[in-house]
């Protein structure tokens, strides 16, 4: 696919709901007795990975429309399940199936298969999980056993394999605690909360007690990580304007917004609401000149699947921006500190690579573009895009399709606000 140079971003839109807490609400609403509805769910290949998932555990899945469906509770039947390349939907439901009474197979794509999943076995076992990784990576097999609760000290700052313990702890004789570096995105707990799980919060830890959640009913605001193309590229093209609506401000979440403001663009919320316990509101961004910032490991987890737009942004922007604290990226869908590297590369960017991120000499003015190989990853596919849009000659993207992995009709709707 070819992107072409654009003169601005402007108009009103909304995204696919937030695909981390669609991913939460199959699974949450698999444990929960009866029926769960969801408003809002954001569909995609990763969540369309945890619709079959829960189906071939035996609950039950009703598709109302796009956007809205209902979950029955599982019984939690022996099973393999296929994840797909959905990374989250492997490390949570691990530790869900961990205390459940079946034997289970998991395995997932060539790219899932190559990421680290010791990570949460570990953790698993120490709670007397039977859990077989294959060489640390995927196939991974399940066993019954019970379980028994435990604190547990983050080697990493990962919402992932916090989520995974806490929902083990659900299963666990006495209460679980996960103790984070840094605080990563909280959408479990919060869900595990409005399920009436007992939940104890601290700035940098979380207990859970064990118990069978019951949800009834969830909103899904839009997925910041889907949106943050758009507002990106409305912060790079002169006389942008433009605004999402129904977005998810989870503060775990919205590091993006505080860089963007802080390197020039000019941002404002408003229709701030909650949606249950998730807040959500409407953020619009305006151009203007940008200028260089640095970008800490303690930001890094509010900001992570975003980081690759945050060093297309230190491309055009006067100075040199430094990223630090992001070694997570790489071991995402592809080593994407290298991912993001080559390709801002290969459209005119000075970029230096670093074991945990990048330093990006920046100038105020147009890439020249060129052709991005997006690995398969969906995150590269979008920062091609919105590189190209903000080039002087345009962008190929090969691989463009990565983006339906979290966001189908990514390219359809970037037109929409695009004016030439």
């Amino acid at each position: 696919m070819r992107i072409v140079p654009a003169a601005r971003i402007t108009g009103h839109v909304a995204v696919p709901g937030d695909k981390s807490i669609s991913h939460r609400s199959l699974l949450i609403g698999a444990l929960s007795p009866g029926e769960t509805r969801v408003h809002g769910f954001g569909r995609g290949g990763d969540t369309e990975s945890t619709i079959a998932a829960v189906r071939a555990l035996g609950g039950f899945v009703d598709d109302v429309d796009d956007r809205e469906l209902v979950v029955h509770g599982a019984d939690f039947r022996s099973a393999e399940l296929d994840c797909g390349n959905a990374g989250t939907l492997m490390r949570l439901i691990t530790g869900l199936l961990a205390g459940k009474d079946g034997s289970y197979a998991l395995t997932g794509d060539e790219s899932l298969s190559a990421r680290p999943m010791e990570r949460i076995a570990k953790p698993l076992r120490r709670m007397g999980a039977i859990i077989e990784t294959t060489e640390g990576h995927a196939p991974i097999r399940i066993a019954p056993a019970p379980l028994r609760a435990i604190d547990y000290e983050l080697p990493v700052a990962s919402a992932q394999i916090k989520s995974a313990v806490l929902l083990a702890g659900l299963s666990a004789e006495g209460a679980t605690t996960v103790v984070e570096p840094t605080p990563t995105r909280d959408h479990t707990e919060l869900m595990l909360e409005a399920g009436g799980i007992r939940v104890m919060r601290r700035p940098t830890s979380v207990t859970v007690h064990p118990g069978t959640p019951k949800l009834d009913e969830i909103t899904v605001p839009g997925d910041i990580s889907s949106a943050a193309p758009l507002l990106v590229a409305a912060a790079l093209l002169p006389g942008s304007d433009l605004t999402v609506h129904d977005l998810g401000l989870n503060p775990r979440r919205t590091g993006l917004l505080a860089v963007l403001e802080r390197m020039g663009a000019r941002i404002a919320i408003f229709e701030r609401r909650r949606e249950g316990r998730e807040p959500a509101g409407s953020v619009q961004v305006e151009y203007d000149e940008l200028v260089a910032t640095e970008v800490g490991a303690a930001e890094v987890p509010a900001m992570v699947d975003e980081l690759p737009l945050v060093a297309l942004l230190a491309a055009h922007a006067r100075g040199a921006t430094r990223i630090r604290g992001a070694q997570e990226l790489r071991v995402k869908e592809t080593d994407r500190v290298e991912a993001v590297a080559d390709a801002l590369r290969a459209v005119g960017a000075r970029i230096r690579t670093h074991e945990d991120g990048w330093t990006i000499t920046g100038v105020p003015q147009r890439l020249r573009g060129g052709r991005v190989d997006s690995r398969g990853d969906h995150r590269i596919a979008m920062l091609g895009a919105i590189a190209g849009l903000a080039s002087r000659e345009g962008v190929e993207i090969q691989g463009a399709e990565a983006a339906a992995i979290s966001f189908p009709g990514f390219y359809d709707l970037l037109e929409t606000v695009t004016h030439q």
